[in-house]
């Protein structure tokens, strides 16, 4: 991996937005400033050239930072090549459908069940595939699924990285929130999808431990004990505090609500616990 060097007032600054921002890595804060840099040359433009409707209609329509250039989950798709595009099933690599469609491109409500898997799938799993993506070779080698995998990975972590917030959302923002949270965790459910241990996790399993990586707490999760339906279930829970051996310690169970559950993944903290010492395992932060 290439690796780049930074003097230590540079690497002060990016560790101080991390904190502040609760990213999860320098390479997340990099990224967001670069993200920053693109949408104010659309806001910061000098000149009467453009109205106030269209620099936000530009920056609306700015390259999102994704893996893939011809790979778009459906929700954030805005101008496909020549209007047309494909829609491919992330959990089995199955075809849905290929339209022709005007852009901008935009969906007030869109739903769908695969045929082949039966999945329910709506614009935040959907992937959009665009005319320049070599779909055959990538099904000779192998590499559509993966592909189709990290494309819906990367769009979940993104549209959680950017509704952070600070706590202080209307009634209609936290609503919609909870239930994007929801969703991302049913689809990794019903994908039956493995959770990279290098990303900060979006849904909560039972029998699993966890790792806060602001805390340096774990959080061994026991099981749910609430069935909703279209709403996070509350969780019985253990936690231990840093230095302490989930082997070996015996906490007193408490419950984990679903607010709580909201914030944890929102905010990007947790991460599958490696009960291995590790290196590059970021400290606590010091209590206030």
């Amino acid at each position: 991996m290439a690796t780049i060097r930074v003097r230590d007032w540079t690497k002060e600054q990016i560790e101080r937005i991390r904190d502040a921002e609760s990213h999860s890595s320098h390479d997340s804060v990099i990224k967001s400033l670069l993200k920053d840099r693109k949408l104010a040359q659309y806001v910061d433009e000098p000149g009467d050239a453009a109205t106030g409707e269209e620099h936000e209609a530009a920056a609306e329509d700015a390259v999102p930072d994704k893996p893939f250039e011809d790979l778009t989950v459906l929700a954030e798709l805005r101008r496909p090549d020549n209007g047309v595009v494909f829609l491919w099933c992330p959990s089995c690599g199955n075809e849905l459908a290929h339209l022709t469609a005007e852009t901008p491109l935009g969906f007030s409500v869109f739903e769908t069940e695969c045929q082949r898997c039966l999945t329910h799938l709506d614009t935040h799993a959907v992937v959009a595939i665009e005319i320049g993506y070599p779909i055959e070779q990538k099904l000779m080698d192998d590499d559509l699924q993966s592909d189709l995998k990290e494309c819906v990975l990367n769009y979940w972590d993104r549209t959680l990285d950017a509704r952070r917030g600070d706590g202080d959302e209307t009634d209609d923002d936290g609503a919609d929130i909870d239930r994007l949270v929801w969703q991302f965790d049913q689809y990794r459910r019903d994908f039956s999808w493995e959770w990279p241990a290098d990303r900060p996790v979006v849904g909560l399993d039972p029998d699993t431990t966890y790792r806060d990586t602001r805390t340096d707490e774990r959080i061994r999760v026991l099981e749910p004990v609430t069935d909703n339906r279209n709403a996070l279930d509350a969780l019985e829970v253990r936690r231990y505090p840093p230095e302490t051996d989930p082997e070996t310690a015996d906490p007193e169970p408490e419950i984990l609500d679903p607010a709580d559950i909201v914030r944890l993944v929102r905010g990007r903290r947790l991460v599958l616990d490696d009960p291995s010492p590790s290196a590059d395992r970021e400290p606590p932060e010091p209590s206030a």
